[in-house]
């Protein structure tokens, strides 16, 4: 069985911390130990596991890739549509997180968060949640 959340972006290009929202859709499985993984269906849209204590660390992700592969690069791509960074983007950053489960919870470091990785907004975009049982 799968669950799935939707997220709505508000921006071009966000990281968005859907932790707890992960965390509500873990708990109606009803598993005590195993793993969950955390999927987006898009292509332009990533996943990842990074600090949340600190707003800026996502703004500095965002600025670091845009520094990388900036928006003004477009006239070297030929994808049709003009996101070819937000498709490398993905790329790069993956689509997909495993979370190991204990007690009904996800283990994550201290710091950590689950976000979302808008790089092609806005949009409503699927997170899509499959735990597999111990």
């Amino acid at each position: 069985m799968i669950k799935q959340i939707l997220i709505q972006t508000h921006k071009k290009e966000e990281l968005i911390n859907i932790t707890d929202a992960v965390s509500v859709e873990i708990e109606k499985f009803g598993i005590e130990s195993g793993m969950c993984i955390i999927f987006s269906p898009h292509t332009t849209c990533g996943i990842i596991i990074n600090e949340n204590a600190d707003p800026t660390v996502c703004k500095d992700i965002i600025t670091g890739l845009n520094q990388f592969l900036p928006h003004n690069s477009l006239g070297e791509f030929r994808h049709a549509e003009g996101n070819s960074p937000a498709h490398i983007k993905t790329s790069l950053v993956g689509q997909s997180q495993i979370v190991f489960l204990e007690n009904s919870s996800m283990i994550l470091g201290t710091w950590q968060g689950i976000f979302l990785a808008e790089f092609d907004g806005p949009r409503e975009r699927k997170v899509i949640i499959k735990v597999i049982k111990e």
